[in-house]
């Protein structure tokens, strides 16, 4: 008589949790072998069944396919029920959890293989998979419906310029734009919405620095890794149960700048160490680069004046920093089509008071903006040949929709 993969599975794991073996691959297997279930499974059946039950004991389970797809960016789990974000949106799907308390379970498995916390005492945690996918789980009561697990997976290699282009992120006529910001060592921060593709199109940017220099990313999680020979990474950590051994941001990029670093990126900007980075870009460490959270330009400089703040740096000299460190803003966002890059900024100081404004050099559907010739210039300036979508007739259109 068969029995259903799912029975046969939890029937394998409970035999290889009364037993003293350790949990390897050829264990499992015995144990599959070892059920009378499994006599009339071939070879191919019996190792799909123990990949089943490993991902069930010491990966991600049931999850384990979602996380796999090379188009999945997110899974959600929402008690029993999960949703998955393809570049188009949430959907939901049909994923086997189990019951509440398998979820919870599956949640503090995943925490305590990261060495991180997660029980009544600690009932939120965040934490990064082997693989590289980021997790951030909460338990009931905190969690009203449920326990509750949001995964951001983690693409094993960047994609690159032409490939963004090849999908649609990236219009043809601007990508040699953006080839040309890097080159000539503008400093840069890939701006936009939650989910928006920062990081990704960060990471593409990244690739096209010359091999010859030296990039030192500080990040709060690891989540950049740019196709590029010389790369050094800083990851900041959180308190233990003691409460003690924070290491922020702010401390990471005072160490990076003894780090002799060529470009110096921080991966996400949402803190007291846009200071510190201003600071580093202001003493001769151009071409840096960052991400930082907004909807919209216009909404970069408030947000750069309220992280100032929080840093002790206040309005006036915040602007006078961000205009002699920062010169272009990369806003992507995601629509129902996947994640675009939406325009090309500059951030000019503009006034009697000399504040930052955002002037547009490109907007995707429109074409050259204002700011476009002040971007050639600068390009020039830096010995850096000029891509063609800025030799148009301005202002021209130089973008498909």
């Amino acid at each position: 008589m068969s029995a259903r993969p799912e029975d046969l599975s939890a029937r394998v794991r409970q035999r290889i949790a009364g037993s003293a073996v350790p949990v390897t691959p050829a264990a499992i297997v015995s144990a599959v072998r070892a059920e009378p279930t499994a006599a009339v499974l071939g070879d191919t059946a019996v190792l799909r069944m123990a990949d089943r039950v490993h991902d069930d004991l010491v990966g991600a389970g049931p999850l384990a396919p979602l996380l796999a797809d090379p188009q999945v960016t997110d899974v959600l789990v929402n008690g029993t029920r999960v949703w998955v974000d393809r570049g188009e949106g949430l959907r939901q799907v049909a994923v086997p959890l189990g019951s509440v308390d398998d979820v919870r379970r599956l949640a503090q498995r995943l925490t305590a293989a990261a060495g991180r916390r997660l029980d009544d005492g600690c009932p939120y945690a965040d934490a990064r998979l082997p693989d590289g996918t980021r997790l951030h789980a909460v338990l009931p009561p905190v969690a009203t419906d449920g326990p509750y697990l949001s995964l951001r997976t983690f693409r094993q290699r960047p994609f690159t310029l032409d490939e963004l282009v090849r999908q649609g992120t990236v219009p043809r006529p601007v990508a040699p734009l953006l080839s040309a910001v890097v080159a000539a060592r503008l400093a840069y921060l890939v701006t936009g919405g939650t989910g928006s593709g920062k990081t990704t199109l960060l990471n593409t940017l990244l690739g096209l620095v010359p091999a010859t220099e030296r990039i030192v990313l500080v990040e709060d999680a690891a989540e950049l890794h740019p196709v590029h020979p010389h790369v050094v990474g800083l990851q900041a950590r959180t308190a233990n149960v003691e409460g003690s051994g924070v290491v922020g941001l702010s401390d990471l990029v005072r160490q990076a700048l003894r780090m002799r670093p060529d470009r110096l990126v921080v991966g996400e900007c949402r803190g007291a160490e846009v200071v510190d980075l201003l600071a580093a870009l202001n003493t001769g460490h151009d071409g840096g680069a960052g991400t930082l959270h907004a909807n919209t330009p216009a909404d970069v400089p408030a947000r750069l004046e309220a992280l100032g703040l929080l840093g002790g740096l206040p309005r006036a000299a915040l602007h006078a920093q961000v205009a002699a460190a920062l010169q272009v803003l990369l806003q992507v966002r995601r629509g129902s089509r996947g994640r675009v890059l939406e325009s090309i900024c500059l951030l000019l100081p503009e006034g009697p008071e000399r504040l930052v404004t955002v002037v547009p050099v490109w907007i995707r559907g429109r074409g050259l903006g204002l700011a476009g010739r002040a971007l050639a210039t600068l390009l020039r300036d830096r010995g850096v040949a000029v891509p063609p979508i800025l030799c148009e007739p301005w202002p021209g259109s130089a973008s498909p929709a």
